[in-house]
């Protein structure tokens, strides 16, 4: 058998079946007894021991008794092909999406890791959901204590929010562009000025275009609106609720306030 054939044949036995991409990725972190990977896959024994004999005999994994993990040449290619796996995975929730809307300001270091986001959710108005979502934000942030937060564009609905979260004990970090801070001190002065001489509220102005939209992190939620490609406006945004999004969310949110300066007053 010449090596491009078994190239080609060690991408099929990584690619070509849903079950043992996920045996592979559930082992990465160490072994696993059978029943951890059937309750993990939501399958049968019977569905999945064909699966695992396949890797067994590429010499992916190996066993002892009912306990699985992965052999060395395993671990090796593995650790390599995760991130990847969970870029795709994270993009293919909706590529039309990210496809159609612009990612450059999203740092370097973090578009590499984009695939920590996950499955996220993409809200599109106007559907019936869609004010249920935000409010569900919402309320996830009053529960999580801190909320932060970057936002171009004034939301008629800011100061209410802000008022709800504070009155709930929520710590706002807040950065801003030059556009909305003059909107803020023409139209708001005198709301936000309130929010500003409480130890809740803390503004940022970010001196550069942005790039994007808004931002919003809790503990619990990562919520994201970009621009789209061809220039036009809509207000699609990306919704992720796992661990890794949030802390993803977090990084992108402090790469921010590293370039941006704290407003004391309006």
């Amino acid at each position: 058998m010449d090596v491009l054939q078994m190239k080609k044949e060690l991408l099929e036995v990584l690619f070509m079946s849903e079950k043992r991409k996920e045996v592979l990725l559930l082992l990465q972190d160490g072994a696993k007894e059978m029943e951890f990977l059937l309750r993990s896959l939501d399958t049968t024994r019977q569905a999945l021991l064909p699966q695992i004999r396949i890797l067994e005999e590429h010499h992916l994994v190996s066993h002892d008794r009912d306990t699985y993990e992965l052999t060395t040449v395993g671990k090796l290619i593995v650790d390599k092909i995760a991130p990847v796996i969970d870029t795709v995975d994270a993009l293919d929730a909706d590529i039309d999406y990210w496809g159609s809307h612009i990612m450059d300001f999203i740092p370097p270091h973090l578009l590499k890791r984009i695939g920590e986001i996950g499955k996220c959710k993409t809200i599109t108005p106007p559907i019936p959901e869609t004010h249920h979502i935000l409010r569900k934000f919402h309320e996830s942030s009053k529960k999580s204590g801190v909320l932060y937060s970057i936002n171009t564009f004034f939301h008629p609905n800011f100061a209410e929010l802000f008022d709800d979260l504070i009155r709930n004990n929520v710590k706002i970090h807040f950065i801003l562009s030059q556009d909305l801070l003059d909107n803020m001190r023409d139209n708001y002065n005198e709301v936000f000025t309130e929010f500003i001489n409480t130890d809740k509220f803390n503004f940022y102005l970010h001196p550069a275009d942005l790039g994007f939209m808004s931002l919003g992190v809790s503990e619990h939620y990562l919520m994201l609106t970009s621009l789209r490609t061809d220039g036009f406006f809509d207000n699609n945004r990306i919704l992720c609720g796992n661990p890794r999004a949030v802390q993803w969310g977090k990084e992108l949110f402090e790469h921010y306030l590293k370039e941006a300066t704290p407003v004391t007053e309006l």
